[in-house]
């Protein structure tokens, strides 16, 4: 919080406290009930929200707690910039990036658009240096403006399946440093993954011509899809058309691309705002108090949607297109500590079951708050070209819920990230000036000492490896309830992801871990069972397929690791290892 978030004078000096930190975010975006009623007495609403942060039941989205009643005022983590087919356009994209990262934001970019590497470029008689290059321009940007920043930048940048250069953008990472301020991810079709189940060819299409110029096997193409994440960890995969049987606004066009992280798919020029409900804080004598989370949703969705007014875009053009469909991505954090306190292991079938139960709640209160609102404030402004207008009289907001990674914020609520397992029981975590500090999970730490089981030598142990699945010492019922990530199967990430989109109007930032010796094999399986599955992308991280990662396991885990122990990097709350994250 000191390092990020707190204030600080010209000097660096800090000259906030935590409290005045909540005080100053609560104050200023309880501030906006003014603009829809002068009379309004803002100074309860400022303590509600002021009390759900400070109670750690709900936190927005980093640039929020950075930026709001600051002079900055930016807010939004979420942005998607449209990338025509200019040197003009391009160049005005770079630019829009940076004060987007500047302002704490993170960007995602479709190069779709632009012709192909050797492609004639008319107004010169030259050729065209292709999508690759110019997404290096983007990342040296990047690189520059993030030294003056509070975090770094972060980009998703995406090809669809069917353009000239893909074959190149597949294998763009493997090159050491290369893009290393991006993510990168494949938008595929439904026809794409037809294609490559009954091993056909299919068209690539230059963008500037629409005109086919060349065939693939589909199959080639997706296996080097699944090499590459194998090795890197990129590409991810984008499935575009689920994305867009689900978009709110298709009359406003399809959706290419999202954000950084892939939990938010966005229209040309919107952004959005997130914050995420502290799961773990309500459960009470081993049961989910489902009257007291209903409240913070309401609460919550009352507090995005004021974020949006409370703003300061960096573009006009981001303003204009986020009023008019004012989406906002309500989610949440601590469902693998909640599980434990219910006594449910993570890789269950009644996991699953309370996952659809408690998002589906969500999303359903989330949207009756959006309701209310829209009575009281009027709908979004493209309400009426929306699919909500033949099925709701108002809506406030297009859209309601997102499941992000909660990185930073859940390291301050002191819970699991997102709807990410827990990643390590007892590890290292790597703080300030090099020091080190012995991580237990709380609640195991907890029972540790109820069975007295508490005992260095035992946590030294753990913290080789993070899991106690092959600790025999442990009872097999606790071994069973505290699994982590490495932990499961492909398959049991993939199923709680599909189980979460089902009721989340954008989209799902979930990581499928694989351990370091999984088989190229397995990545395809999950590609493919993420498709079937109706998730909306998938990123999958096998450990060590990168030299830089923010968490290392033990020996006895990865053979070439030259830790003795499991260790984290200080900002690394669980989920991706190794993909670039701005949360």
């Amino acid at each position: 919080m000191r390092e990020r978030y707190l204030r600080k004078n010209e000097k660096g000096e800090i000259i906030e406290t935590p409290q005045g930190m909540f005080h100053r975010v609560a104050k200023a975006i309880a501030a906006v009930e003014k603009k829809y009623d002068k009379k309004a007495d803002t100074q309860v609403l400022e303590e509600e929200f002021y009390k759900m942060m400070t109670n750690l039941e709900f936190l927005p989205n980093s640039p929020t707690l950075m930026n709001a009643g600051t002079p900055i005022s930016q807010l939004s983590a979420c942005f998607v910039l449209p990338v025509f087919d200019s040197l003009k356009s391009i160049m005005k994209v770079v630019t829009d990036m940076s004060l987007i990262h500047q302002s704490g934001g993170g960007t995602g970019f479709s190069f779709s658009k632009l012709r192909p590497r050797g492609d004639i470029v008319r107004s010169t008689g030259g050729t065209a240096s292709g999508p690759i290059s110019f997404a290096q321009i983007f990342d040296k940007t990047t690189e520059v403006v993030k030294q003056g920043g509070r975090r770094r930048g972060a980009n998703m940048g995406i090809l669809d399946v069917s353009h000239p250069d893909i074959l190149d953008f597949i294998a763009a990472k493997k090159e050491k440093g290369r893009l290393k301020n991006f993510n990168l991810s494949v938008a595929v079709t439904d026809k794409f993954m037809r294609a490559v189940q009954k091993n056909q060819e299919y068209d690539l299409v230059n963008p500037r011509t629409k005109k086919p110029v060349k065939k693939l096997q589909a199959r080639q193409v997706f296996d080097l899809m699944a090499l590459s994440a194998w090795e890197t960890g990129d590409p991810g995969l984008i499935f575009l058309d689920e994305i867009n049987r689900k978009n709110p606004l298709p009359s406003l066009g399809k959706i290419e691309a999202t954000n950084p992280c892939g939990e938010q798919p966005l229209l040309p020029y919107e952004s959005c705002n997130l914050g995420s409900i502290n799961l773990a804080k309500f459960v009470t004598d081993g049961k989910l108090d489902l009257g007291r989370l209903k409240k913070i949703i309401h609460l919550a969705l009352h507090f995005l949607d004021n974020v949006i007014d409370a703003n300061r875009f960096p573009l006009k053009e981001i303003e204009q297109q986020t009023k008019a469909n004012r989406k906002v991505g309500l989610g949440v954090m601590g469902f693998a500590q909640m599980l434990i306190l219910l006594g449910i292991p993570y890789n269950s079938q009644k996991a699953q079951d309370s996952a659809a139960m408690i998002m589906k709640f969500i999303n359903t209160e989330a949207r009756k708050e959006s309701v209310s609102l829209g009575k009281k404030r009027g709908s979004f402004p493209n309400f009426a070209k929306s699919v909500w207008a033949k099925k709701y009289p108002t809506m406030r907001n297009a859209t309601c819920t997102t499941i992000a990674p909660t990185g930073s914020i859940s390291i301050l609520a002191g819970t699991s990230s997102g709807i990410e397992p827990l990643f390590a029981l007892v590890f290292v975590r790597k703080v300030l000036e090099g020091a080190r500090l012995l991580e237990i999970d709380p609640f195991f730490e907890k029972i540790l000492k109820e069975k007295n089981l508490y005992d260095q030598k035992l946590l030294s142990e753990i913290a080789k490896s993070g899991s106690i699945c092959k600790i025999q010492k442990i009872p097999k019922n606790l071994r069973q309830l505290f699994v982590t990530s490495l932990d499961l199967d492909s398959s049991e990430h993939i199923k709680m992801q599909a189980t979460f989109q089902k009721f989340t109007d954008n989209a799902v930032s979930k990581t499928i871990n694989l351990p370091y010796d999984a088989s190229i094999e397995e990545v395809r399986k999950a590609f493919i069972s993420a498709w079937k599955l109706k998730c909306k992308g998938l990123t999958l991280y096998r450990y060590g397929s990168k030299e830089e990662q923010v968490l290392n396991l033990g020996k006895r885990i990865y053979k070439e690791a030259q830790e003795e122990f499991i260790s984290a990097e200080s900002e690394y709350a669980g989920g991706c290892e190794a993909r670039v994250c701005p949360y």
